[in-house]
């Protein structure tokens, strides 16, 4: 009969294992579905293209200030929560709070502390890249260097926005103290453009910071594509760096094809006839393209090619 019973280690057990149950659930928190942030690609493309036109700009003025400058690329544009990029940035970092009037809220340029003292360290003398830092604070030389280099940077953003919504950028403070860069509370989302810096070979980024709703008041630009004005003073410096570039060219007097046994049997003063005729078709190769065809010519004392017509891809 007793077997019928359970004994009071059995119970403990039993009882034990239920507080236990209840515990493991009280542990289960509900989950929030407001921290995935659904990111599209190219949802921006009116600010994506307002950057593309932005770094055109900037790369140059950069170069005036560090000559070391190779490329500024803008990486990416995404959303994310304030608290969730401001824990990315690694300290110091000079953190620039600025208006972009009429626009109501504030924004946020981040200079990455690799970018600050990459530069510091090439204006010096020194090599492409950081040195160690150990958590100081920015000396009153490191902060002369980023004042000159974060007017820049929005003197130049400014006026990328002058064509399409006229902005007048004004900075408000440059905080050394993440927590006194709050420009929204830590859960809002933001939206992040991350640009990069080639120094040399090293690379080191910056970012914008703009409030998810800032942008609100002129959403047909920033949501919309539009085309971009063609840039006059950017076309012309690249036509003349092209027009300047040095190529390559070869004449292709012949192809003959010979066998093996033939060529073992060549010797010194072997004569090959080529047969190159003046009414002969010749290729004219620019660096190992064919580019044209021509009837080889002869100029004074100098052998010169006339060019017949242009080869093109389908006709190689």
């Amino acid at each position: 009969m007793s077997e019928e019973f359970l004994s009071q280690e059995e119970i403990d057990a039993l009882l034990g294992g239920e507080k236990k149950e209840e515990k493991e659930k009280k542990d289960i928190e509900p989950f929030d579905f407001s921290q995935i942030e659904s990111v599209k690609k190219g949802s921006l493309p009116g600010l994506d293209l307002i950057y593309e036109r932005w770094v055109k700009t900037f790369r140059e003025e950069a170069r005036k200030l560090v000559a070391q400058i190779n490329m500024v690329s803008k990486e990416d544009i995404y959303i994310t929560r304030f608290n969730s990029f401001m824990s990315k940035i690694p300290l110091p970092s000079a953190y620039v709070i600025f208006n972009m009037k009429p626009l109501k809220d504030s924004a946020l340029l981040v200079l990455d502390s690799r970018l600050v003292f990459t530069i510091i360290s090439v204006l010096f003398g020194g090599p492409a890249k950081p040195f160690k830092v150990e958590g100081r604070e920015f000396t009153k030389l490191e902060m002369h260097v980023v004042n000159d280099f974060i007017e820049k940077i929005l003197e130049t953003f400014e006026e990328t926005w002058e064509t399409l919504y006229p902005v007048s950028i004004e900075t408000k403070s440059i905080e050394l103290n993440p927590n006194l860069a709050k420009i929204v509370a830590g859960n809002e989302k933001v939206i992040i453009v991350e640009i990069m810096v080639d120094i040399d070979g090293y690379e080191a980024p910056l970012y914008f910071c703009f409030p998810h709703g800032m942008f609100l008041p002129i959403k047909d630009i920033i949501h919309s594509e539009f085309s971009v004005e063609e840039d006059d003073e950017w076309k012309e410096k690249l036509l003349n760096k092209i027009s300047v570039l040095e190529a390559k060219l070869h004449l292709e007097l012949c192809r003959k094809s010979f066998k093996v046994k033939d060529i073992l049997q060549w010797d010194v003063g072997t004569q090959l006839d080529l047969k190159v005729d003046k009414e002969d078709n010749l290729i004219l190769f620019v660096e190992n393209a064919p580019k044209f065809a021509c009837k080889l010519g002869k100029i004074k004392e100098k052998y010169a090619a006339l060019i017949k017509s242009r080869i093109e891809k389908k006709d190689e």
